[in-house]
């Protein structure tokens, strides 16, 4: 029995890794990626928020070129634009990265704010990795956590 499940096991993780293998790498010259951020979440029986401080991290994952930041247009719970935070494009050299913040006590975007992030780069490159991180404590009680963006859009112009 023990040998079966460790078969199992290895046959999973074996499987795992030829399906992530580096041949599977998509290049990009240019994405819209969406990012779920969170002003707050909801806790205990009464579901009452729990506000959180959030930060749009984007990181330049190639190792030899430079990608640019065209704009991160943060959104409402209802869809609506509230403010850009990437006024004139913004250069990031390899492996450097940027990120945004959104003050704990800004609850203007609601349960449901979001990042819209438009990118380039000159050629092919590595994509970047575009998240959003939340962290909030109150009363001894702290949550954080990470949402990945999703590209909805490639080869922004």
């Amino acid at each position: 029995m023990k040998k079966r499940v460790l078969l199992l096991i290895l046959s999973i993780l074996f499987s795992f890794s030829v399906f992530s293998s580096a041949d599977e790498i998509e290049l990009s010259s240019g994405q819209t990626v969406y990012v779920a951020i969170y002003s707050n979440v909801f806790t205990g029986p009464k579901e009452r928020p729990f506000d959180l401080a959030a930060m749009l991290s984007i990181r330049n994952t190639d190792i030899h070129n430079s990608m640019t930041i065209l704009s991160a247009e943060y959104f409402d719970n209802n869809g609506k634009s509230l403010k850009e935070y990437i006024q004139k494009p913004l250069s990031l050299a390899p492996l450097t990265s940027h990120h945004l913040s959104i003050k704990e006590n800004d609850q203007a975007g609601g349960f449901g704010a979001n990042f819209i992030v438009r990118w380039k780069a000159a050629k092919k490159i590595n994509s970047p990795v575009i998240e959003g991180v939340m962290i909030g404590a109150k009363s001894g009680q702290g949550i954080s956590f990470v949402t990945q963006g999703k590209v909805i859009a490639e080869n922004t112009k």
